[in-house]
């Protein structure tokens, strides 16, 4: 995997557009005359999409927002000594790019969970790579969630190729500063590999995974439904049930099985299935242990004290507590973002939100009160880390004073 990842980055460092058409034709099986997507494939996708999934990602839009501006950063200015005075300012990075997976969904719901946050932190430049299907379109309802969310420029481009792009530059598609969006696991590599020298990355994430927390009193049919909610994503992703009732797990494998037949990407869950686990434990302290060392990317908990519980988890991405919270609101429209750390990844790392699209920049200002009042324990702490040059920067202010 690495070394293919290596080769498609290296031709799109040194040929630009040529190699990012090639690949597309390689892997998406699509020549394409641009990358483009012009404002008639926008107003075009603007008929295509219904009035009712219209209102739905205005809905979300809104409540991402919401949810989102609530996180700014207020700047406060501190005086650590008199005439010594410290802040930060919070600065938007100025050129991102989004990364939306093609594959077997098309992932609106992500471009909101991205461009959102980064519109209200203020980056002027908001680039988005996606794959397009083999007429050479995208999918209307991501050209559309693009527009409402504030996107920039849309360009037809997947996989390594479109990561590749994003972080060298190509004729066509903008050099950004910070790569943010899922993908496969050769989209992950590529963006590792990126972000060793040439650009930041969102976080390391892989396939997709849910942990459901529950005691006996939790719904078999919800569970189950949770389960599948999360096999569905794709044929690596990962269900768990992990809970204190022996019941519990045979209703819920029997309501899987049943729920299973009913749904159209029964054969993705179904593969997902097997990554899948339904674990017993002996009480909810060997429970709670588990989930924190498992650190999951959605953790759900059905218990009938769930609060509690909630307490007491500290690796996790995204919690959703009690029966009428799943997993589907945080992936669509309760307003929390949905780009989460994966594989165990959570015990270090944060989910996207408003602060991964800025940076915190500190000042700091000293009065001639000030540079008296510190400067000698700077001298003393330069001279004893053999550096004068650091404290004949002070000492020469000093003398002028």
């Amino acid at each position: 995997l690495r070394e293919t990842v290596m080769q498609v980055l290296d031709r799109v460092r040194t040929e630009g557009d040529k190699a990012v058409f090639d690949y597309e034709e390689k892997f998406d099986k699509v020549k394409l005359d641009s990358l483009c997507v012009t404002d008639k494939e926008f107003a075009e996708a603007d008929k295509l999409v219904s009035i009712e999934l219209k209102a739905a990602i205005h809905l979300a839009l809104n409540n991402i927002t919401t949810f989102h501006s609530a996180q700014k950063f207020e700047t406060k200015k501190v005086s650590t000594l008199p005439g010594v005075t410290c802040w930060q300012k919070a600065v938007a990075i100025e050129k991102v790019g989004l990364y939306i997976p093609g594959g077997t969904a098309p992932l609106f719901s992500t471009v909101l969970m991205l461009a959102a946050p980064a519109k209200i932190a203020g980056c002027k430049e908001i680039v988005l790579c996606t794959p397009p299907n083999r007429e050479g379109k995208i999918h209307p309802a991501i050209l559309f969630a693009a527009k409402a969310a504030g996107v920039s420029k849309v360009f037809k481009a997947g996989g390594v190729q479109a990561i590749g792009a994003m972080a060298y530059g190509t004729s066509s598609i903008p050099k950004v500063y910070k790569i943010f969006g899922p993908g496969n696991q050769y989209v992950t590599a590529a963006k590792q590999q990126v972000s060793l020298r040439d650009v930041a990355i969102d976080m390391p994430a892989g396939p997709s995974e849910v942990a459901v927390l529950a005691d006996s009193s939790a719904n078999p049919v919800f569970v189950a439904a949770d389960l599948l909610s999360q096999a569905e994503h794709g044929t690596d992703s990962q269900a768990i049930l992990i809970t204190t009732s022996e019941n519990l797990i045979r209703e819920v494998e029997k309501e899987v099985e049943r729920q299973l037949n009913q749904l159209p990407r029964k054969n993705i869950a179904e593969k997902s299935l097997e990554n899948s686990k339904l674990i017993l434990v002996r009480d909810m302290d060997e429970a709670i242990e588990m989930t924190n060392n498992y650190a999951p990317e959605h953790l759900i908990i059905e218990t009938s004290d769930y609060n509690e519980i909630a307490s007491r988890i500290v690796n996790a991405g995204s919690v959703f507590l009690g029966s009428y919270s799943p997993e589907s609101a945080g992936d669509y429209a309760s307003g929390t973002n949905h780009t989460l750390p994966t594989n165990g990844y959570a015990k270090a790392y944060s989910g996207v939100s408003l602060d991964s699209f800025i940076r915190k920049i500190t000042f700091q200002e000293i009065t001639s009160e000030g540079i008296q009042t510190i400067g000698p324990a700077i001298e003393v702490m330069a001279a004893n880390e053999y550096l004068d040059a650091h404290k004949n920067a002070v000492s020469v202010r000093l003398k002028s004073i």
